[in-house]
């Protein structure tokens, strides 16, 4: 089964690279701004998100190409944050994904534009997808402009930015790390389920699911940062601790923070099994996120 999962998993990623590119192709947008969107947008990402979202429209056995506007608006929105994230009055970036990040390539300002450019349009691809009802469109959209804004992946990165030369509690940490990253993710496995027509009672065990997942996504980044391989992860080993960020292994130790992704995982995979859907893709998922390399 495993071969079958990574062959959906590849499938869905080149399908997907086809149509993010496709989307950008027809803009008519200065060429600058084209070529600034696309440099980070065809990076070598892992695409978890649109992935995730793919695989649960699957669960509920239908078709995942049914999701590919809302997985480009998610790949979309993601790329921006990035993007952000990297600029000089951020995080302070040179390099992502293993190339100079984009305001090193193209300068802060197109760098900005870009993103910019990625988040709005994003919206309008929901809108615009022929697949969706009028319902699941208002739904869609409304539910990812929480899950990217104030309430969001916004909250959250104001509040890393905040937490800086600051000690955290655990709750702290993870309140950061459930809104920077958990809210995208638990957006992918929640649009993927209304997609594939799930009921409000799969919908709330679902989302429960996405939120372990989400927390170990994070802790498995923040234990890649420890004992990673920069060649793999493509920014260099140890860049949190640089930062005076506060990270789970820093909070737990590296064999707390281990136990804690465990833990995570381990609830992640019992929420799925309890639940009557084809979910072995979700949980094939569930454990790459846990054993992830870069």
């Amino acid at each position: 089964m495993t071969v079958q999962y990574e062959s959906f998993v590849e499938k869905y990623k080149t399908l997907l690279d086809k149509e993010l590119a496709a989307a950008v192709n027809v803009l008519e947008a200065p060429k600058v701004l084209k070529e600034s969107i696309t440099y980070s947008l065809t990076a070598k990402g892992k695409r978890i998100r649109p992935i995730l979202l793919f695989a649960t429209i699957d669960a509920f056995n239908e078709k995942p190409e049914l999701g590919m506007k809302t997985a480009c608006a998610l790949e979309m929105i993601h790329t921006y944050s990035l993007i952000h994230d990297d600029l000089p009055s951020m995080d302070d970036d040179d390099l992502r994904r293993g190339i100079p990040t984009n305001h090193k390539v193209f300068g802060e300002g197109f760098a900005i534009l870009a993103g910019d450019g990625l988040l709005t349009y994003s919206f309008q691809l929901i809108a615009e997808d022929s697949n969706l009802t009028d319902k699941q469109k208002l739904w869609l959209i409304a539910q990812l402009a929480k899950s990217a804004g104030p309430e969001g992946m916004v909250a959250g990165q104001v509040a890393d930015i905040q937490a800086e030369n600051k000690a955290l509690q655990l709750a702290d940490l993870e309140y950061i790390h459930h809104h920077k990253t958990g809210k995208l993710l638990t957006f992918s496995v929640l649009a993927g389920a209304l997609i594939g027509g799930a009921s409000d009672e799969q919908l709330q065990s679902l989302e429960r699911f996405s939120q372990h997942i989400g927390l170990a996504f994070q802790i498995r980044d923040d234990i890649l940062d420890v004992i990673g391989d920069q060649n793999v992860i493509g920014k260099p080993i140890g860049s949190d601790d640089g930062k005076l960020k506060c990270t789970y292994p820093a909070l737990l130790t590296l064999d707390g923070a281990k136990d804690h992704l465990h833990k995570q995982i381990t609830e992640a995979k019992t929420i799925l099994q309890q639940l009557n859907l084809n979910s072995g893709l979700l949980l094939y998922l569930t454990d790459l996120i846990a054993g992830r390399n870069n």
